[in-house]
């Protein structure tokens, strides 16, 4: 009776422990405005590791891991095969509701916060921050395609790993630059940041920020999508008359 009484206490305890420590995170601005002259942006993640009176020390350092989501869409991978002299596509994979930005910042490489199966199972990493559970029963060219299509979204500088991106300030507080390039899509953008020590996770915290059109981009964008019979007619006409204008300047007679 008593070791079971002891048991029951010990698990009770073991949360309050996990608990210990809490996390606070917050952005250096929460919009993103494009305008004519845009070539990208830089915010910063600042954080807080906030410790009650049950904190113990620990063996293990403390790891942040920050991971930014862009918009969702639709991508498509195809692998080309040459065909003779001239290149096809011939398979392809579809990968439904991904992110066409993805970031991800730690404050030192992954493999030495945690084993890969640990960082495979807490979605750390390029390679692993949009797997899902099914994924783990995806074939050799299922898995291949996948790998391509980071490769690729890295080329475009949409992906992006930084393995020392975090940088503690002090035991508690921490920072993170995260660069937009002028290629990320419009829309909302989730900021996931985790607190963990030997590879498991102790507290997390989510924030986001948006990505807008101001300005005279914003107008034509609105305009395209309230009135595109008027729009098209518009951009035709525009169209035309430039085509007419460039052919009486550069006539030669």
């Amino acid at each position: 009776m008593r070791r079971l009484f002891g048991l029951i206490i010990a698990l009770c305890l073991t949360p309050a422990a996990a608990r210990s420590e809490t996390l606070v995170a917050a952005m250096s601005s929460h919009q993103i405005q494009i305008t004519s002259n845009y070539t990208g942006s830089q915010l910063t993640v600042f954080g807080l590791v906030e410790r009650d009176g049950r904190s113990v020390s620990r063996g293990d350092p403390l790891d942040i891991a920050i991971t930014v989501r862009g918009p969702r869409r639709m991508l498509l991978v195809r692998e080309k095969e040459s065909l003779g002299p001239v290149w096809i596509n011939r398979t392809q994979r579809r990968f439904p509701d991904s992110p066409v930005f993805l970031f991800v910042a730690t404050n030192r490489p992954i493999a030495e916060m945690m084993s890969p199966v640990m960082a495979e199972r807490g979605r750390v990493g390029l390679a692993n921050a949009e797997r899902s559970p099914q994924a783990w029963f995806d074939d050799a060219t299922t898995a291949r395609f996948r790998d391509s299509l980071v490769r690729i979204m890295e080329s475009k500088g949409l992906y992006d790993y930084r393995e020392r991106g975090v940088t503690f300030l002090s035991n508690a507080l921490f920072s993170a630059p995260v660069d937009v390039p002028a290629t990320a899509p419009t829309g909302t953008y989730t900021v996931d940041v985790v607190l963990y020590a030997g590879g498991v996770a102790l507290a997390r915290q989510q924030t986001h920020f948006e990505v807008i059109k101001t300005g005279a981009e914003q107008r034509l964008a609105s305009a395209a999508y309230d009135w595109p019979v008027f729009y098209g007619l518009v951009t035709v006409l525009l169209a035309l008359f430039l085509g007419w204008g460039s052919s009486v300047i550069f006539r030669r007679d």
